[in-house]
């Protein structure tokens, strides 16, 4: 009998591979929300008030991979997609959805940090950089500020090398000869804690993880690929159905709309946007929908035309259903796979314009 690779094997695969190569950062994670359970009983408004997003994203990481671990092993229904045959185009999906979920696993820094530019900046791929831990404040939230403070890696110095002259250190960096003071920096058993940190693609002119960039900058491309699809489908299908089916007054405005847009230049649309809008994620997902939904709406407009005329769809509207249920039992099935092909070219020029 010949075995299957089935696609819950390949992301039991995946998710295996990230908790034994992320062990350490996982744990990390695990000690964080541990800190923040136990911190949140003692002052529940100052303990909130120390979550921000990126801590946020890291605890809700852990627990999505432990949920969705379960989930695959124990689930037992054997007709949902993650039991289907794995193939090339699911395992791309795949891949890229767990890079989208579990970013700050799979990538260790945040992608805008920087620090001691001068040691980090322009690295080549590989490449391995000394840093300590400077001390962090006291504060009746010690515990938690301490471990969030060093998690998210603000606590950090870098630095080129570290000597012990008598009984002081020093660090060097580029060329500067600073003295480890034991109130600034972590010291253990009088012995000053040297860290290491690999960074697998170097870094660019601001010392900041290549390879952190491309995994958070893997989950925007996706955020906004997909937001922009989404607004274009529900224009050019909302659009094009009423357009196709009302006729008369109302298709001829809508025809009128869509050569109004398809004539203005985009760049003009996206100064319009942004000037009320502003420069944001949300922004360019309006921008990118609202200038791809015109060829969708002619796409979508002729085919309800055409299937209009059928009898099929003359007994639904005979029989009383509403437009919606139309558009969606009687008109999508029939106009998915060129709506399909539509879209996917929809989302090439957003991935340009990222």
């Amino acid at each position: 009998m010949k075995y299957q690779v089935t696609n819950r094997h390949f992301i039991l695969f995946v998710l295996l591979l990230i908790v034994i190569s992320r062990l350490t950062r996982l744990s990390d994670i695990a000690v964080l929300f541990y800190s923040f359970i136990v911190t949140l009983f003692s002052d529940f408004s100052s303990t909130l008030s120390q979550i921000n997003i990126s801590v946020a994203d890291n605890l809700l990481s852990l627990v999505l991979i432990v949920v969705l671990g379960l989930f695959l092993v124990f689930s037992r229904r054997k007709d949902l997609i993650y039991d289907k045959e794995l193939s090339f185009s699911s395992l791309i999906i795949i891949l890229l959805l767990i890079f989208f979920v579990f970013a700050p696993v799979v990538s260790t820094t945040d992608p805008d940090f920087q620090n001691n530019i001068g040691v980090t900046k322009l690295l080549p791929p590989f490449s391995t950089v000394n840093y300590i831990h400077s001390k962090g404040e006291n504060t009746h939230l010690n515990n938690f500020s301490s471990l969030k403070k060093q998690f998210l890696n603000e606590d950090i110095i870098y630095v080129d090398s570290v000597i012990k002259s008598g009984n002081d250190f020093y660090y060097y960096q580029k060329g500067k000869k600073v003295k480890a003071e034991k109130d600034k920096v972590q010291f253990d058993d009088e012995i000053l804690l040297v860290h290491s940190r690999l960074f697998l693609l170097g870094t660019d002119e601001f010392g900041r993880d290549v390879f952190s960039r491309l995994v958070y900058g893997t989950r925007i491309s996706m955020i906004v690929g997909l937001g922009a699809v989404i607004v274009s489908f529900i224009l050019g299908i909302g659009f094009g159905f009423l357009s196709g089916y009302s006729g008369q007054v109302v298709d001829t405005v809508l025809n009128r709309l869509t050569d109004t847009f398809l004539s203005v230049p985009v760049i003009f649309l996206v100064i319009l946007i942004l000037a009320f809008f502003g420069n944001s994620i949300f922004a360019i997902i309006i921008i990118l929908g609202f200038s791809g939904w015109m060829s969708l709406f002619k796409i979508v407009r002729s085919e309800v035309i055409s299937v209009k005329q059928k009898d099929y769809f003359i007994t639904a509207t005979k029989i009383g259903l509403p437009g919606w249920k139309l558009l969606i039992k009687e008109i999508l099935p029939v106009i998915i796979a060129p709506v399909i092909v539509n879209l996917i070219f929809q989302g090439q020029p957003s991935q340009v314009m990222i």
